[in-house]
């Protein structure tokens, strides 16, 4: 039997319990993800000693280090890490939610809607209107998206497997809408295009990790308190209606952070895939499928995952820069086929 640690708050209103081996594993990845901030933060065409950089973060160094640590490489890290625990745990809540191991913010719109918008928004309104605020036109293309997407779904509720079929093809209509916008595009607003469709953290700056974090901090509370029903509906949603949950009122909040986690993270750091769909199956095999511990242990994998693809891209190629999107494609692609092949005959 598992051992769990329970927490009651004085009048017994509030109670948790998570397994031990799931509040190791949990420890673990956020010392990760801790010296990925300092080593990172580090590593480039110039080596600044760890040490160094904990002394410039908090100020105690002569300053020699200021730009190159706080102004080019710290808010890149802090970044890569903000973008993949926000498109992880999307993945993992779009899998709970779907019911659909093959379930993430790429394959049923999330980040295409994102895409097609910030794609339009620089293509026709480029010129016009400043780029700072292509981030909020992707939002809005996700949550647009996302909207009707729902809408096409709902037949008196929302069905997963109708959700996911209608997701798909909605998919395939932005990409085209994609494509076609690239293609009537100038050739310098089309160049600027393909880098934000790759996925990239490249030139981030303080003002991106401000834009993504507030939205972590009161999405990932909600979705922790919504994930308590998930674990219910994992057995079917007349059985979760028996035991009192409100299923597509929850459901409905449920991909509304997903969607609000995977639209920010794509609108500041272009559309990095299969950062979603990975994360998930990982942190299952870590902390098992209770949703509370493993909406975490995906978040702080993905971060690790995205933080990986981009230390990569930056340092092995020099002088070159490579995306970090071009380094999750080809690890999550043949991923992808290898659930498909999987899970073959529950399709």
């Amino acid at each position: 039997m598992k051992e769990l640690i329970t927490f009651r708050n004085k009048k017994e209103s509030v109670s948790l319990q998570i397994e031990k081996r799931s509040v190791l594993v949990i420890a673990i990845l956020l010392l990760l993800v801790m010296l990925a901030c300092v080593l990172g933060t580090s590593v480039g065409s110039d080596l600044i000693s760890p040490l160094n950089v904990l002394q410039t973060i908090f100020g105690v160094d002569s300053g020699e280090n200021d730009f190159v640590v706080l102004t080019l490489r710290l808010p890149r890290v802090l970044l890569a890490l903000l973008v993949g625990a926000a498109l992880g745990m999307s993945g993992a809540i779009l899998q709970g939610v779907i019911r659909n191991p093959l379930a993430s913010p790429d394959v049923i719109g999330i980040t295409g809607g994102a895409a097609v918008a910030a794609v339009g928004f620089v293509t026709l309104l480029g010129g016009a209107i400043s780029i700072k605020l292509l981030p909020l036109f992707a939002v809005l293309g996700a949550i647009a998206t996302s909207l009707f997407i729902f809408a096409l779904a709902w037949k008196a509720g929302v069905t997963p497997i109708r959700l996911v079929l209608i997701g798909i093809g909605i998919s395939a209509i932005t990409g085209a809408g994609t494509t076609f916008m690239l293609i009537i595009s100038p050739f310098y607003t089309a160049g600027q295009a393909y880098i934000w469709l790759t996925g990239s953290v490249y030139g981030a700056t303080w003002g991106d990790v401000y834009t993504i974090l507030p939205v972590l901090l009161v999405v990932v509370p909600l979705t922790l308190w919504l994930a308590r029903s998930l674990n219910a509906q994992e057995f079917g949603d007349d059985l979760a209606t028996g035991l009192g949950v409100p299923v597509q009122r929850h459901r409905l909040g449920l991909l509304l952070c997903s969607v609000l986690l995977a639209g920010f993270a794509v609108s500041v750091a272009g559309t990095i895939g299969f950062a979603g769909l990975i994360a998930p199956h990982i942190a299952r095999k870590l902390v098992g499928r209770m949703f509370g511990s493993l909406l975490l242990t995906s978040a702080l994998v993905g971060a690790l995952l995205v933080f990986g693809a981009d230390l990569i891209g930056r340092t092995v190629f020099l002088p070159k820069d490579v995306p970090a999107g071009v380094f999750t494609a080809g690890v999550g692609a043949p991923f992808f086929l290898y659930l498909l092949f999987k899970n073959r005959n529950q399709f």
